[in-house]
């Protein structure tokens, strides 16, 4: 099928832009967030201490905070990249509904308990605490490499979007926003960041609500919705293959994805950091029940609005009939396309991607710059610094790490589905990083040298894994393939390219390794991580018998651990157990 493109089409391309309510709208969002982080930093209450500044004068309430955590955590590259992933790849994706009820589990009995019981500045103070110095430092390297390869994926997202419904340059747009997003985050701390989280949450949901109303209007009822997709072949959820090489099964998804979330929203210092703001701990697990069902509605919005999108373009795919250049911009185009009864819909629908966005960078930023102040910036200093030097030092931490961000997002553009990039990108680090607090909590045998060689192996190790992987694919060795589409029914002219041949190329000469799906990274990183930190700790254990704080350890692996301290020469019920956290601040005497 090869035509000429007609002006029908052209003037079509072209409707799809903002209007001026549009504009007026999504302007509107960003200057509120800004005045949000502006009344913080300038007229809320003073937070002129690290604690304070990071942590919000323990004062935060539960309902903000519980959203700010989902804000944070379904950033753009959920709202844009899940209906891509969904309209391309079937329903599998959507599993990650299971994978978020027992990520709340998890953190409910393993990892909040211990920290919130610590109540530390940063959650590699915990690895101080456990291992030692190093271990703390190189856990902060992880982070940090973490992330500088996933806040650019997750500002290029907003910008991606906003480039397709206005016709700006997105790299003009990736650092506007960015100026934006470092600005209220230095200003207001913690508190700015929670509450423009909180009122960006909101217009996320309610403007994605109402473009799933529209697009049920049209297509019917949810019954004509689910009958397209599932006529098309997307509706794929049972699929029970237990290979690692495929991309998605049922099983890669949900254990895939519950461990990768172990990452994001257990031992990860800016989600760690919100449940700390809470006064009790009571609340903190009020917080994580409703952030669980927060995630749920979410996810269900995002990958319905999948479906929607290939019901309304099962016959008009907008990616090869060229409306479109990437797959990460159907959602923008369905949205211009389904609301042009409603004026400002477009606008504020592009605000809530901007503004889950914007959370998840400034939540990002903030507790990036606690980490980076504490463990390489305070240390560094020969004298004493005062409270309100040491938060105006975070704050210069959050500037230049933001303005290194943005110039690596001119990479991501020359990158694949944001989707996957997001997740081999956290594959690099969330690995290591979730086999060391893992192992400091539930391995009483693991020492400091097993940890730092597990932890360092298996950064090197998924950093070779990710890079040949990524090459595989650029070379067309690994093949993804996609479901298939349609432009049968589209009512406008256009040039289809004239097919290349390719050479046929034997996915199976690739190394296995490096076929290996995509959602097992994180899975991956934390098994090395932890075998080969449990070998290194087998062959260098101490003779001496070390005392160690019970509060370290998960609440069930205490309670197993104090009764093998009870068989020891002194019962462990007569202990009383002190510590120090690396500022030399004794924490309370625990009575074990």
């Amino acid at each position: 099928m090869t035509m000429n493109v007609t002006t029908d089409f052209e003037e079509g391309a072209k409707a799809l832009f903002f209007s001026w309510l549009d504009f007026t709208l999504f302007i509107l969002m960003l200057v509120v967030s800004t005045l949000i982080g502006i009344y913080f930093g300038f007229w809320g209450k003073k937070e002129d201490t690290p604690k304070e500044y990071l942590h919000g004068g323990k004062t935060m309430n539960t309902m903000p905070v519980a959203v700010s955590l989902v804000s944070s955590i379904i950033s753009g590259i959920t709202v844009m990249g899940a209906p891509s992933e969904i309209y391309m790849y079937g329903t599998l994706y959507w599993l990650v509904c299971v994978s978020a009820v027992l990520i709340g589990f998890i953190n409910n009995y393993i990892y909040l308990p211990v920290f919130y019981e610590l109540q530390l500045t940063s959650t590699y103070e915990y690895l101080q605490l456990r291992f030692n110095k190093q271990v703390r430092v190189m856990a902060s390297v992880l982070y940090t490499i973490g992330l500088l390869l996933n806040i650019p994926i997750v500002v290029y997202v907003p910008a991606l979007a906003f480039s397709q419904v206005s016709g700006v340059n997105i790299h003009i747009i990736t650092v506007a926003v960015s100026v934006l997003c470092i600005f209220y985050t230095m200003l207001g701390g913690l508190k700015a960041v929670v509450w423009t989280d909180f009122l960006q949450g909101l217009v996320m949901v309610v403007a994605s609500i109402a473009v799933i109303i529209l697009g049920l209007i049209q297509e019917g009822s949810f019954g004509a919705v689910w009958n397209k997709n599932d006529i098309g072949g997307r509706i794929r959820f049972f699929e029970m293959t237990p290979s690692p090489t495929v991309r998605m099964s049922f099983w890669i998804v949900i254990i895939g994805h519950t461990i990768l979330w172990i990452n994001v929203v257990s031992v990860n210092q800016a989600m760690v950091q919100k449940f700390m703001s809470l006064p009790t701990y009571r609340q903190a697990q009020k917080a994580l029940v409703i952030a669980v069902a927060g995630l749920l509605v979410t996810k269900f919005i995002s990958c319905f609005t999948g479906l929607l999108i290939y019901a309304a373009y099962k016959d008009c795919d907008p990616l090869t009939s060229k409306a479109i250049s990437r797959p990460d911009q159907l959602l923008p185009y369905y949205v211009m396309d389904i609301s042009k009864s409603v004026p400002g819909l477009p606008g504020l629908f592009v605000a809530g991607i901007f503004s889950a966005s914007l959370s998840t960078m400034s939540s990002s930023l903030n507790a990036l710059g606690a980490t980076l102040f504490e463990d390489f910036v305070r240390p560094c200093m020969k004298k004493t610094l005062s409270d309100r030097t040491a938060s105006n030092i975070i704050k210069c931490v959050v500037v230049v790490i933001g303005a290194i961000c943005v110039l690596i997002v001119f990479i991501v553009d020359k990158m694949g589905s944001i989707l996957q990039l997001a997740f081999s990108a956290l594959g690099v680090t969330a690995g290591a990083m979730i086999g060391l607090f893992t192992f400091g909590m539930l391995y009483p045998p693991g020492n400091a040298k097993g940890a730092l060689a597990g932890s360092i192996f298996s950064l090197l190790f998924m950093s070779w894994i990710v890079i040949g992987n990524r090459k595989g694919i650029a070379e067309g060795k690994i093949k993804l393939p996609l479901l298939p589409t349609s432009v049968e029914g589209c009512a406008y002219n256009f040039t289809l390219p004239e097919p290349t041949p390719t050479p046929e190329l034997d996915e199976e000469e690739v190394f296995v390794l490096y076929r290996v799906t995509f959602m097992y990274y994180s899975l991956m990183g934390m098994v090395v991580m932890m075998v080969v930190g449990a070998a290194v700790s087998f062959f260098t254990q101490s003779k001496t018998d070390e005392k160690m704080n019970p509060a370290l350890f998960s609440p069930f692996v205490r309670k197993y651990f104090l009764k093998a301290e009870s068989r020891n020469k002194e019962p462990a019920s007569s202990k009383l157990l002190e510590f120090q956290t690396a500022n030399g601040n004794k924490l309370e005497t625990i009575q074990t």
